[in-house]
């Protein structure tokens, strides 16, 4: 009979994550070509609490943006860790990392995205990153897309809505498959897939203009990027075998309202669109719900032959996870679309929204081990807010610590229910500039950088009081939370 697991097992992944977009800058260094990310324009007008989508624009917007030499856009230039990652990477070593997840920049190796041979400068410095990883003892967890995709794939081809982008991107992944087999075991294919329409542009790379109905456009680029993850799995068990190639999701599943049986049934069809990308990537199939969503929507995804039998003989080998928050659906005032929702009454606000909710940590992680029956990875979790540098240049974040605190202890009772857990990443271990505002102050980090939202300061690094308590959760292997 099975035992009754007691706490993280010996082996379980301690560590962070990142974003090459967000963290890495030197945009323009070794041929590196535009990406998404660098055309998200700082806006110091910001609405915090009301970001609908993360960067874009029409087609004309994106080109203006991108030959824009005056405006500052803080991801081409992040915390600079192209240059101080050794030094960043001995912090993360301070505290006991056992795993860091990064992800390449795919115009650092394909500057425009289409090109037959690869960038080896680009190539060279992922190798000097990845040693550097392991040197410091820690595992490295590589996403191949994180809203990175060359400019040249938007603005020429209109992204994943281009079939021809598929093999462009096989062939990106295909280099790193090869580059560092044998070094990286786990791969993430694409960050957060269904985080669409919110990052439609730096996920799929499809723009404001591209069609009259972006659902129309959207998911059929969703399909391109299901059939290109297959051919990645299937690549990838030529090439490194032992390598563990997974999909990834942000969780958008809802509580309903109230117990009216229409706030409950509206909220179990909205989770069940937000299922619908992992079971297609890991059950290996397209769910009928789905298929009628999209047929009285007038959806045509453009499934050509050997597609899903593609898909059906490759699917992903774990599920990767970012929580945040939770969110409600009421029936009387939502509908499908999945960024129309309400905000918890029962849940404590924060200046962007993300009200904390570490219950609802523990139910998406049941929910989702439930369904699949996979390994689980905790990609993202993580808590921003405004620090306070003292006078002597400490930083008392107490709101991160229990934040972390609380859903640590959420964690903890998954893996006692039985949940195969590889890994908890906490989200922007170093203060990082955000994917949603593209602001600085926005910090999640354990370590504090000295840079404003206009990239100012001297990006010296310095440990909050968070630091410490999550190296002792790392020494004690999750024991102590005190």
């Amino acid at each position: 009979m099975k035992k009754v697991p007691q706490g993280f097992p010996e082996n379980f992944l301690w560590g962070g994550a990142v974003a090459a977009c967000q963290i890495e800058g030197a945009y323009d260094v070794d041929g590196r070509g535009l990406s998404t990310s660098d055309i998200h324009r700082y806006d110091n007008h910001l609405d915090r609490a009301h970001i609908a989508k993360e960067g874009g624009g029409t087609r004309a917007e994106i080109l203006a943006a991108a030959a824009d030499t005056e405006s500052y856009y803080p991801k081409r230039y992040g915390i600079d860790f192209y240059h101080t990652y050794k030094e960043d990477l001995a912090l993360l070593k301070e505290m006991g990392f056992r795993c860091f997840r990064t992800s390449i920049s795919w115009s650092r190796i394909f500057p425009r995205g289409d090109e037959a041979e690869p960038s080896e400068k680009g190539l060279q410095f992922y190798d000097r990153l990845i040693d550097q990883i392991i040197q410091d003892g820690m595992e490295p967890i590589i996403t191949i897309s994180h809203y990175d995709i060359p400019l040249t794939l938007v603005t020429e081809y209109g992204g994943f809505a281009n079939r021809k982008v598929i093999d462009f991107f096989v062939r990106y992944a295909g280099v790193l498959l090869e580059r560092f087999k044998g070094k990286v075991k786990y791969w993430i294919v694409c960050n957060q897939v269904n985080l669409v329409p919110t990052v439609q542009f730096g996920s799929l790379g499809i723009y404001d203009d591209q069609a009259e109905n972006m659902e129309e456009l959207m998911y059929p680029a969703v399909h391109h990027q299901f059939v290109a993850g297959a051919k990645v799995v299937e690549l990838a068990k030529t090439i490194d075998p032992q390598a563990k190639m997974g999909t990834m999701l942000a969780d958008c599943t809802s509580y309903p309202a109230t117990c009216r049986p229409e706030d409950v049934v509206l909220t179990m069809k909205r989770n069940r669109m937000q299922y619908f990308f992992s079971d297609v990537q890991l059950r290996g199939e397209y769910p009928v719900y789905a298929l009628r969503y999209f047929e009285e929507k007038g959806i045509h995804l453009q499934i050509e032959e050997k597609d899903e039998e593609l898909i059906k003989a490759n699917p992903m080998q774990f599920l990767a996870l970012s929580y945040y928050s939770t969110k409600i659906i009421d029936a009387s005032k939502n509908g499908m679309d999945p960024r129309d929702s309400e905000q918890n009454p029962y849940l404590k606000p924060t200046p962007w929204e993300w009200r904390m909710d570490p219950l609802g940590f523990y139910n998406m992680l049941s929910q989702y081990w439930d369904r699949y029956q996979v390994p689980l990875l905790i990609a993202e979790n993580g808590f921003g807010a405004l620090d306070q540098v003292e006078a002597d240049g400490s930083i008392h974040d107490p709101y991160r610590i229990d934040y972390y605190r609380q859903h640590i202890a959420q964690l903890k009772e998954a893996v006692k229910d039985g949940i195969e857990i590889i890994a908890y990443c906490a989200w922007g271990p170093i203060d990082i500039i955000s994917s949603s505002s593209a602001e600085m102050s926005k910090r999640y980090g354990f370590i504090y950088v000295d840079q404003d939202d206009l990239g100012q300061g001297t990006r010296k690094r310095s440990r909050k009081d968070s630091f410490y308590w999550y190296q002792k959760v790392i020494a004690t292997n999750g024991e102590d939370l005190s």
